[in-house]
């Protein structure tokens, strides 16, 4: 076969996101695509995927933009090219049969009502005359969408294929990618068997081969193949054509009419990984035999919703593979090991219902350099190395298959693949009893003196009582923190100076002093929120979040590229304790020996004991308070030291549920949260951090051309309801006068100021946005189906002025 010597970009994977990114990509422009599918179209999993197209469910709004955007382009895709979707809106809807779901339900319902989704709670009954052969007798509510329904995916990824032949793609089947070629960091093609081919860009769209693939390329993508289950039925009495979806979660199912009887789909709460060395490479349309004993107790209790279906004959039992990834989010995006490398995989059975709006977003990144989406939450750089490990997906997909239909709490944690990482203070916390979570693989306090049992529930956690108090300390007395998790990088070299200062929007070059900066790209939105300090001439300390943590670095690295500068990640080596309250001074004078008289945003070395350690007076809680960065080998040493110092001053360990906290009370930001990648500085409430006067950086044309437009009329404020019993998590809307204006993005709960408090992204329309307008009308916020009284502030709810940061 003969292959072209080049292309502008190289599409690996002929499924329904292959197909669809390739369709983007010629539909901004971009025309010279070459898509290589190593065996036919829609080999893998999309050609026995169920085809569900729903739009309710999710609380991301990427997620439910991409739902819907999806939806609408498989309804218009037959006029362009000619070839059905099979897209048939019959309807769906979601059954609430238990507290935790229906409650669930209504948060979501409220949500994606916000952004369009026209979603209805209807009664049992209604359920009932929608789908008369469902047993309601238990049900409490359903969910309804009247615009949702199915698709075909193979039709669907036939016409993408055609839409993208239309505009120029070229389109090669049975030409498998065997390699990839690159140039130091740099993608430059791929090798197949027929001839290497030069590329500008890769996009990896391998499906369940996706890691086997990026591999090759020395690029991390930790997804892994499971069995996935439907049963199809003879042909039943009352099933017409136009039944709605069904979905059921409680009970593992799913239902929907096939061939005059109903398909009967299992997301099984235990999965069973399949092929976890290596997906055989000719696996294209194969099937795997069903294991009856392990999924009839499944099988039975989805079956028993729909009583039919358990007397009626059995046309198949299917048992296929689908891939899925440790947070059950797609892996997207650009790697953070090689430069122009795109990976869209890992979709967790919804790539037919998201597949336009993935590679939509996939096509825009490549055309325009950057997404305009919220990806954080999807970003393949978010993941870690190790979760790519046999024995971490094997234990973690376990679980995670079983999260797609389990009720999604709040402060819920997964138990698979768990002990990943440990901080060097691990032990030496351990007599405090803390109750753990994963934070990036490390296993972090969330709050101590809690023993457990824990059961999730949307009421206030067990461990409440302990979370108050550690809040309480931090305000009044001082606590103690592990965050050894946080991203730590030396950069050093002749040019480190002007490397930072061209990336950080605030100038950095500050001896001495702590600096809270952002990185930008060109449109000036936000790529990272973090701290430079400048060490001395030619060193300087860069301190991110977890989750950024491979994001920044590999931006970093890339800035530095040809410079006489260098970055290391130094995290591992030095943990990070922060001492922070009113009385943390007085703590860290008696464990130094010596009177500490930094100011704030100063940096120097401290004594204590006998380690040489970093210490930065910053805070994330709105209190007097210092980081500690100590050698990883000194650190129990310097926890020991502290401890003893904080005995007589209140000192108390605190854990990650009170920094939330603490940091929602005083409105600190969190980035991947409550500010991401579509954010500029100046809706954040950032503009403070944001030097124009000191010369160019990323991003300063479009910071200046923000403020040359005028008042704001979209911010994030700080909203807090008045009735203490209401809780937030995310995604409650917000209204003014009954309008909506937005939703709760991060939120906590405001011990000191006595009520659930979030960050939230309001909108004014035309006009501006400013404290006159956030109180001329009154304020709620919807939690789970009920309107709560709020008020909101641009300015922190907690100390203001900051006199208390200061002091």
């Amino acid at each position: 076969m003969n292959v072209p010597e080049r292309a502008r970009v190289v599409v690996v994977g002929g499924g329904v996101i292959g197909t669809s990114v390739a369709y983007h990509l010629a539909k901004a422009g971009i025309t010279d695509v070459l898509l290589l599918e190593r065996d036919r179209l829609t080999a893998g999993t999309t050609w026995h995927a169920a085809g569900l197209i729903v739009t309710f469910g999710s609380l991301s709004e990427t997620s439910t933009r991409m739902r819907q955007y999806t939806r609408d382009l498989y309804a218009s895709l037959e006029d362009e090219t000619g070839l059905s979707t099979g897209l048939r809106q019959c309807g769906f809807i979601e059954l609430a049969a238990d507290a935790g779901r229906l409650e669930e339900y209504r948060r979501v319902a409220a949500f994606n009502r916000h952004l369009g989704v026209d979603v209805h709670e209807i009664s049992p009954a209604e359920v009932k005359d929608l789908f008369p052969l469902a047993r309601t007798d238990d049900v409490l509510a359903g969910f309804y969408v009247a615009e949702d329904g199915r698709a075909n995916p193979v039709d669907v990824t036939m016409s993408l294929a055609k839409g993208a032949r239309q505009r120029g793609v070229r389109i090669l089947e049975g030409v498998p990618v065997t390699g990839t070629l690159r140039r130091r960091d740099t993608v430059t093609g791929v090798r197949t068997p027929f001839g290497d081919i030069e590329a500008e860009v890769v996009v990896n769209c391998a499906g369940m081969w996706a890691r086997q693939v990026a591999q090759e390329a020395g690029v991390s993508v930790p997804l892994q193949a499971a069995e996935h289950y439907y049963l199809i039925t003879e042909p039943i009495d009352g099933v017409r054509a136009d039944l709605p979806v069904l979905e059921d979660p409680g009970s593992f199912g799913y239902f929907r009419e096939e061939t005059g009887g109903l398909m009967v789909g299992l997301f099984e709460g235990a999965a069973a990984p399949w092929s976890v060395d290596r997906v055989p490479d000719g696996f294209s349309f194969g099937t795997l035999p069903p294991d009856w004993d392990r999924m009839a107790p499944y099988l039975e209790r989805a079956m028993a919703r729909i009583p039919v279906t358990a007397t009626a004959g059995v046309r198949t039992f299917f048992c296929g593979p689908e891939s899925f990834t440790p947070d059950l989010a797609p892996v997207f995006g650009e790697s953070p090991e090689l430069r122009n490398y795109f990976v869209a995989a890992g979709l967790n059975s919804i790539g037919i219902l998201t597949g336009g709006g993935i590679g939509r977003a996939m096509a825009t990144w490549i055309a325009d350099g950057r997404p305009d989406i919220d990806v954080t939450g999807m970003h393949i750089d978010r993941l870690q190395p190790y979760q790519r490990n046999r024995e971490y997906r094997a234990v973690r997909t376990v679980e995670a298959l079983g999260q797609v239909y389990a009720c999604h709490f709040p402060n819920k944690a997964l138990t698979t693949g768990r002990d990943a990482r440990r901080s060097p203070l691990h032990d030496a916390v351990a007599v405090h009893k803390p109750f753990r979570r994963d934070v990036s693989g490390w296993e972090m306090p969330d709050v101590y003196g809690f023993e457990g049992p824990f059961e999730p529930s949307w009421d206030r956690p067990a461990w409440f009582p302990q979370w108050a108090a550690e809040h309480r300390a931090a305000r009044e007395d001082a606590i103690l923190m592990d965050m050894s998790f946080m991203a730590k990088f030396l950069v050093q070299g002749r040019d480190a100076a002007a490397a930072l200062e061209e990336l950080s929007a605030n100038r950095v070059a500050n001896p001495g002093t702590v600096t809270y900066t952002q990185w930008l790209n060109e449109g000036g939105t936000i790529e990272a929120d973090l701290t430079v300090t400048q060490l001395d001439d030619e060193r300087f300390w860069v301190v991110a979040s977890d989750t950024a943590h491979r994001h920044a670095f590999a931006r970093l690295r890339r800035h530095l590229d040809g410079r006489l500068a260098f970055a290391t990640d130094v995290t591992s080596g030095w943990a990070q304790l922060n001492v922070q309250g009113p009385r943390s001074r007085e703590i860290l004078q008696a464990a130094a020996g010596a009177e500490v008289t930094l100011p704030f945003r100063g940096a120097a070395e401290l004594e204590i004991g006998f380690a040489r350690v970093l210490c930065l007076r910053i805070t994330y809680v709105g209190e007097l308070g210092y980081e500690l960065y100590v050698p990883a080998e000194q650190a129990v040493h310097v926890h020991d030291r502290l401890v003893a110092a904080g005995a007589g001053h209140g000192l108390r360990h605190a854990g990650l549920k009170a920094l939330a906290s603490l940091r929602i009370e005083k409105g600190y930001r969190d980035y991947g949260h409550d500010i991401d990648n579509t954010d500029d500085v100046l809706a954040a409430g950032l503009g403070f951090a944001v030097d124009l006067d000191k010369g160019d950086f990323i991003g300063r044309d479009a910071v200046v051309a923000l403020k040359a437009r005028g008042p704001l009329t979209r911010r994030l404020v700080q909203v807090l309801v008045t009735d203490p019993k209401a809780l937030l998590h995310h995604a409650e809307v917000v209204r003014r006068d009954g309008r909506d204006i937005g939703y709760v993005r991060a939120a906590s709960y405001g011990h000191t100021l006595g009520g659930a408090v979030g960050l939230a992204m309001l909108d004014a329309g035309a006009e501006p946005l400013d404290q006159a307008w956030l109180d001329a009308a009154p304020l709620t916020v919807e939690v789970a189906g009920a309107g709560y009284p709020a008020r909101a502030s641009l300015r922190p709810l907690y100390d203001p002025a900051s006199a208390r940061v200061r002091v």
